[in-house]
């Protein structure tokens, strides 16, 4: 493989902010009688919330992936001169492979986004469903953990962009992978209302940075 030279970094920061609300899976470790069956992702050692950046990357992927026929069988594109390919990397043999070119960090919750006071459990709500057997009728109550509505997270992204490589190509494919997620959503359940996201950036380019 012929070295390549980094040319520059295009550090995104925004807000994501929930319209509806989000349960990304955490551990069920703590789990209390009469309390949450699914409980959300939490930082360990402040108890708060955040949104995996594996999470946010990867459904990114996967909508840009779709959004342009991408997809390898239903499987993660193997083409690294794909959009998808050229910006979130391809894994796979020496001849094939691409790193990624974006970076996603862990989004922290903003804490003062909103008045958490009222929660059930700190910083979130607990929300329960009803599945009826088809069946047997018979009700099976369950209670998942989500992030609440209007709900703020901190969203922080680095764009490498190596000599030779076509930055607006980049840029694009990263602004039509957020502009998917606007009408698709985040997590898990996004078929019954959780996970409407919207992404505000701070710039709409974002800050170059040279070394």
């Amino acid at each position: 493989m012929s070295s390549i030279k980094l040319a520059k970094k295009i550090v995104y920061t925004g807000t994501i902010t929930l319209k509806t609300g989000l349960h990304i899976g955490g551990t069920n470790a703590a789990l209390n009688i009469g309390g949450p069956d699914k409980f959300v992702v939490r930082n360990p050692l402040t108890n708060i919330p955040y949104i995996p950046g594996s999470s946010l990357k990867g459904k990114m992927r996967a909508l840009v992936e779709i959004s342009n026929g991408e997809t390898n069988n239903g499987k993660p594109t193997n083409n690294p001169n794909s959009k998808a390919g050229k910006l979130f990397g391809i894994s796979g043999d020496s001849d094939n492979s691409r790193a990624s070119r974006l970076i996603v960090r862990d989004a922290e919750l903003d804490t003062e986004s909103a008045n958490f006071s009222n929660t059930d459990l700190p910083y979130t709500e607990s929300k329960t469903e009803v599945a009826i057997d088809r069946v047997t009728a018979k009700a099976n109550p369950r209670t998942f953990e989500r992030v609440p509505a209007n709900a703020k997270f901190k969203l922080n992204m680095v764009l490498n962009i190596f000599e030779g490589e076509n930055e607006n190509e980049l840029k694009a494919t990263l602004k039509q992978a957020i502009a998917l997620l606007h009408d698709d959503y985040l997590g898990g359940h996004g078929s019954r209302g959780y996970g409407q996201v919207e992404i505000e950036l701070d710039k709409e380019h974002g800050e170059d940075r040279t070394y």
